[in-house]
């Protein structure tokens, strides 16, 4: 890996295979998302959904809501414009066909991955103003009619609200597991943002070293939760120990690795096109990273074999992006051969990540207090 590149690889077992500046903890780029993966699961559970509650600020009648369309937000980070379609025909089949007021949000609320300005592009997508490839994508998995989606008006008046706001949907996510998945698989930097699902980067990291040997509690440093701080550090090892870690939570759970982190050659993102010829397809589940201000490249990951799980770690600094990645596929295939290495029992699901959230309507009396 050239002298002074962090590598270690050790067995199920807890043996140690190679090991190399193992100790040397460096920018670990986005492989920084596998404790914030390991906090969140452990926080929330393999289950947990986000929900997003949608309540009619004033009285409807004739199909107008004569108030504000309130969003009672949880932190759901995959809240996009195909959720907020299937939500809008849900309100529309409740009768809903106008807003007197505005979006209002309650809460924190990210809108197709952003949160500055989630009301405004909130509102447009109930609005019907929506890309074609989102309406599309709806259309194909629970039906509607050409054309463009049939949106609600919006006022946007200055309206009195009612003092008992009534329910009208709640929006529950996908699971935790294929969020994670999802978000591993293309690196979303999300995770900064969703490390307060966990408690917040210090609970994070304060997780994350309670979970591996005390001799390798300092060499995680974290700033963020997704890896684009400048403090992160992770050593080799204690990137090792971590996988350890995950694997034996998401076991707990009823799941493997792979069900949290991209297969190569398999998933869509950032290992689709590594590690993906004849005999590596589905060998190899791992995390990526890459942060070129930090000189960093990372690859994390673990291997079946016919004697358990076999886990490493390639942490490189100061090495160009592209010579790096080389190298760390040039030794992933190395321990593939000499492993005996099998693919993983792993299929993935090929349904659009909003078919898996669940839409639950109120009843138009419904008063949202609890």
């Amino acid at each position: 890996m050239g002298a002074g590149q962090g590598v270690h690889v050790e067995t199920e077992a807890g043996k140690v295979l190679v090991s190399q500046a193992a100790s040397r903890a460096v920018h670990p780029a986005s492989v920084s998302k596998v404790p914030t993966t390991l906090a969140l699961l452990r926080a929330l559970g393999a289950e947990h959904r986000f929900e997003t509650r949608i309540v009619a600020g004033g009285r409807i009648a004739d199909g107008v809501l004569e108030g504000d369309l309130i969003v009672e937000a949880a932190g759901d980070p995959f809240f996009v414009d195909e959720n907020a379609l299937v939500a809008l025909r849900h309100l529309r089949r409740l009768g809903l066909r106008r807003v007197a007021g505005d979006v209002v949000v309650r809460g924190p609320l990210l809108f197709n991955w952003a949160e500055a300005g989630a009301a405004e592009r909130l509102r447009r997508a109930l609005a019907g103003q929506v890309s074609p490839e989102a309406w599309n994508a709806v259309r194909a998995a629970i039906g509607g009619a050409a054309g463009a989606p049939p949106g609600l008006a919006f006022g946007r008046a200055a309206v009195g609200g009612e003092a008992s706001p009534r329910l009208l949907l709640r929006h529950r996510s996908q699971p935790l597991i294929p969020m994670l998945k999802a978000l591993n698989g293309y690196s979303n930097n999300v995770f900064a943002w969703l490390a307060d699902a966990a408690g917040g980067i210090g609970a994070v990291q304060a997780a994350a070293r309670e979970s591996v040997p005390p001799p390798l509690r300092a060499e995680i440093v974290l700033g963020d939760g997704a890896g684009a701080s400048p403090k992160n550090r992770l050593s080799p090892r204690a990137a090792v120990a971590l996988l350890r870690t995950l694997q034996g939570e998401v076991a707990r759970q009823g799941g493997s690795l792979a069900d949290l982190l991209p297969v190569a050659g398999v998933d869509p993102g950032t290992l689709q096109r590594r590690l993906d010829g004849p005999g590596e397809r589905a060998y190899v589940v791992a995390k990526t990273g890459t942060y070129g201000d930090y000189g960093a490249c990372a690859l994390a990951g673990a291997l079946r074999t016919p004697g358990g799980l076999v886990y490493f770690a390639v942490l490189n600094h100061g090495v160009p992006i592209p010579a790096a990645r080389k190298r760390q596929d040039a030794f992933v295939r190395v321990l593939l051969g000499a492993l005996g290495a099998q693919p993983w029992a792993y299929v993935r699901d090929e349904a659009p990540a909003f078919t898996r959230a669940q839409i639950l309507e109120g009843s138009p009396g419904q008063s949202t207090r609890r």
